[in-house]
């Protein structure tokens, strides 16, 4: 008998990552800097103050931040994981927006 094959399952999560030199982690707000603008996502979202939801690997072994807008009104929904609020971008398309000093 086949095993069903479940995506989220073999999913790989990074509790941080390096880019450039500068640590990148969940909950790390960031501004978005798309590069390719593939899409009207990528045009609409150019600029815009983000936080990291997860850092995830996909299936082609890239590394990609997943993030929330903050000014979206939905981003509650895209903390829970659900889509339309939750976006991926490569880790040179994101740039840390100064951290506060504690």
């Amino acid at each position: 008998m086949l095993e069903e094959w479940d995506p989220l399952r073999e999913r790989k999560l990074f509790e941080k990552v390096l880019s450039a030199g500068i640590e990148l982690k969940p909950g790390d707000r960031v501004r978005l800097c798309p590069r390719a603008r593939a899409d009207i996502f990528d045009m609409a979202l150019a600029g815009k103050i983000a936080t990291i939801a997860s850092i995830e690997q996909d299936y082609e072994n890239r590394i990609h931040v997943a993030v929330t807008v903050d000014d979206d009104p939905g981003n509650d929904l895209g903390k829970d994981g659900k889509p339309g609020h939750r976006f991926f971008f490569a880790l040179d398309e994101v740039e840390v927006v100064e951290r506060e000093a504690k």
